[in-house]
């Protein structure tokens, strides 16, 4: 689908044709295969609808400067090519989009998930210098210490989109960098269900009782021991509070 700026958005839908909409929002520099593995346990409920961030994916174009609040823009109108509303399920950089998402759009959002992810601006409680460092390595064995704890022996698709530029790379730290929700976040008016790992260094979970706060009626789960990617890991035990708060 074409953005009103004419932006090129793959946009790729599963599970049930006649179901209510659930959007999934990824984490920064990655594409839909964030979600490979973790749509699966919703399509026989909803019609469940991924895009690919600006820069990632199939959605190419030229390089701007993406803001979270550009990205919710776009997830607003991907929503309204597929139905009138959605529940919104954003993690990690798609949790930042999708605070904005709710809070300039609110009746396009019934419901609200935000996994591992941060109010940002000064109020945020940010990464130490150490895992900054490690970041800007970026070697896999990296990333997989800092998503997943040592007990884990899976396959990740979580590690970013391998296809991206250096420029659109560049374009999503920035985005993600300046995000700042803190002001609007009283707005949503969405039921929220706020989900970390207590043992998120990349976005510290400290983070998580800011959102939960801020945010009006929302609902706090921490996962004892959970790392960045805990939602992955751990989703045996997260798909269940996932399907109780929902089923409200």
């Amino acid at each position: 689908m074409l953005t009103g700026d004419g932006f090129p958005l793959a946009v790729q839908v599963s599970g049930r044709a006649d179901g209510p909409v659930l959007l999934l929002l990824s984490g920064q520099a990655n594409s839909h295969d964030w979600w490979t593995g973790l749509r699966e346990p919703f399509e026989d409920r909803f019609r469940v609808v991924t895009f690919d961030f600006r820069g990632t994916g199939g959605s190419r174009g030229p390089v701007g400067d993406w803001s979270t609040p550009w990205f919710a823009d776009d997830a607003a109108a991907v929503i309204q090519a597929h139905g009138d509303s959605a529940v919104v399920y954003g993690t990690s950089m798609g949790g930042r989009v999708a605070q904005h998402l709710a809070a300039r759009h609110p009746a396009l959002v019934d419901r609200l998930i935000l996994a591992c992810t941060s109010p940002g601006g000064g109020h945020a409680h940010e990464r130490t210098p150490e895992v900054r460092k490690l970041l800007a390595d970026a070697r896999v064995r990296t990333l997989r210490e800092l998503f997943y704890t040592d007990d884990w022996a899976g396959h990740s698709h979580l590690f970013g989109d391998p296809t991206m530029t250096a420029e659109e790379s560049r374009a999503h730290l920035r985005a993600s960098n300046r995000h700042d929700a803190w002001d609007v976040l009283p707005l949503i008016t969405a039921p929220t269900l706020v989900l970390h790992g207590t043992d998120d260094r990349m976005v510290p979970s400290a983070n998580a009782p800011l959102l939960a706060k801020r945010i009006p009626g929302a609902v706090l789960h921490l996962h004892d021991g959970g790392r960045h990617g805990f939602f992955d890991e751990f989703t045996v035990d997260i798909q269940p509070v996932i399907d109780d708060f929902l089923g409200e």
